[in-house]
């Protein structure tokens, strides 16, 4: 492993994140918030350029970035950034315990949206545009975006993009890799800043639907105010306008990208898609159907059953009512939801519908073989064959997944009051959703936890985003060993 590229691309990423905190010190000086305040997120700028200076002063030649070294830039990347980028908080004493602040700060880069925060009401205007802000860097990638704006490092940037974009398959969608990038990313900026101006028109005000957006663009979810959408003109169409949003924010921006170019019925056709559809509208009209029935006296709106099927599909987290009331069978539906996210190349969490289809079809492909062994059954997608290397790789995927998830569980478990709070904190952190159920549902929060859990909850988050490899691969002993090596 190469520990001089490694060391100059965490360098450059920790510039990044400095760039990137001028933005709540700018909204700091708007609100004429505190000099403490201004002095907090400007003493984090200060450490951020040392360090990446520090690390980054001398680029290594030649510049090769190999798989290995590209996975490790990215998992270090993501818990370093998450540490750095909860200093301010620490520094205000809105979240004066570090681990808390790493713990929150990860959740929005992962877009995650679980809180430890009971009170949102003690966090400064910058402190809210900030934590909300880190879900729209965080839910294209932070190194994506780097790729975006910085010098291209060659074709060899690739191994840092694949670490980092969600889902099993990973596709260039021009010869350049930085031109990729940027092609994602402005697509991203221009659907979020559409999603803005709407909340604007329904008379949300500009520094909520920012925040709002940021949040709904990188299925986040982090909450605005304690008040929720209530506090709003009109808050019937704002959970229209969140809920579709999620909805199309959890959609391949690879698709985005062949609308632009006119292919619009070959988007139409992807089955991952209409999957994702379909399940979210199905999932929408069962429950609502059940609460009708069993739930009549909650009252319960077909919008806000859309609302909290597309927040949980996506893991977007977002919550109008509280779906812990709902009883045992909508509550199975929306774990399944849980597990499954949203389509592979979006900002959502979860194992990804398009592995989901490929567990399916590879099931049934099975069960045809065991009854008909001499015929030759071979899984499709998108009408083209499933190759046994991909059913290989994605099979493992879930293996590696379930371990994970079941030494998460095992690590909370002491400490949860109850297995359904247990079982759903590490679902709710791990697949990137937000809010559980139990002791951490929608209208709870996860400070319960001892420093220990809510440390290994916020690795967890970073796990699930990057989808597990990167996170264990950095913490192998064959890693630090490497790094050991070169010292």
């Amino acid at each position: 492993m190469n520990i001089k590229t490694v060391r100059f691309l965490v360098g450059r990423m920790l510039q990044v994140e400095a760039a990137l905190l001028a933005l709540p010190l700018i909204v700091s000086f708007i609100y004429q918030e505190s000099v403490s305040q201004k002095l907090a997120y400007a003493g984090t700028i200060a450490i951020l350029l040392v360090v990446g200076l520090l690390l980054s002063f001398k680029k290594p030649e030649p510049m090769k970035i190999m798989a290995r070294d590209g996975i490790v830039t990215v998992a270090l990347s993501w818990i370093l950034l998450s540490f750095f980028g909860g200093l301010p908080f620490v520094f205000t004493g809105e979240i004066p315990n570090i681990v808390d602040a790493f713990f929150e700060t990860a959740s929005g880069l992962t877009t995650t949206g679980s809180s430890i925060m009971p009170d949102l009401s003690v966090l400064a205007h910058s402190s809210l545009f900030w934590r909300s802000f880190t879900h729209l860097v965080g839910g294209m990638g932070v190194l994506v975006f780097a790729l975006a704006i910085l010098p291209s490092h060659g074709s060899e940037s690739v191994q840092l993009m694949r670490a980092e974009v969600p889902g099993p398959v990973f596709g260039k969608l021009v010869s350049k890799l930085a031109h990729t990038a940027q092609i994602l990313y402005l697509i991203y900026l221009a659907m979020t800043a559409v999603l803005t101006i709407i909340l604007v028109v329904f008379q949300v005000p500009l520094f909520d639907a920012l925040l709002l957006s940021f949040g709904t663009a990188g299925t986040g979810g982090f909450g605005v105010n304690n008040a929720g959408f209530s506090i709003y003109a009109n808050p019937a169409a704002v959970e229209w306008i969140i809920g579709v949003g999620m909805m199309l924010f959890g959609i391949n921006f690879n698709l985005y990208y062949f609308v632009l170019l006119g292919a619009v019925k070959d988007v139409i056709k992807d089955e991952e898609m209409r999957t994702y559809v379909g399940i979210v509208l199905s999932f929408t009209m069962i429950i609502f159907t059940v609460l009708s029935i069993t739930q009549s006296a909650l009252g319960v709106p077909i919008r806000s059953v859309f609302f909290t099927v597309s927040s949980i599909m996506t893991t977007t987290g977002y919550s109008t009512v509280d779906f812990g009331l709902w009883g045992v069978f909508p509550h199975a539906l929306l774990l399944l939801l849980m597990f499954i996210g949203g389509c592979a190349g979006s900002t959502a969490g979860g194992i990804k519908v398009s592995r989901v289809i490929v567990y399916f079809k590879s099931a049934i492909a099975e069960l045809k073989r065991m009854g008909q062994p001499r015929r030759v059954f071979v899984p499709k997608m998108n009408g083209k064959p499933i190759d046994n290397k991909m059913e290989k790789s994605i099979a493992n995927y879930l293996i590696v997944y379930v371990l994970v998830f079941l030494v998460l569980l095992l690590s909370v478990s002491f400490e949860a009051g109850d297995f359904t709070t247990a079982f759903s904190s590490v679902a709710a952190t791990f697949n990137n959703i937000g809010p559980g159920l139990g002791q951490v549902g929608p209208t709870s929060n996860f400070s319960m936890y001892s420093d220990f859990n809510t440390f290994v909850l916020a690795i967890g988050m970073i796990a699930g985003r990057l989808e597990i490899y990167p996170i264990i691969l950095l913490f192998s002993p064959s890693t630090f060993k490497a790094f050991v090596k070169r010292r």
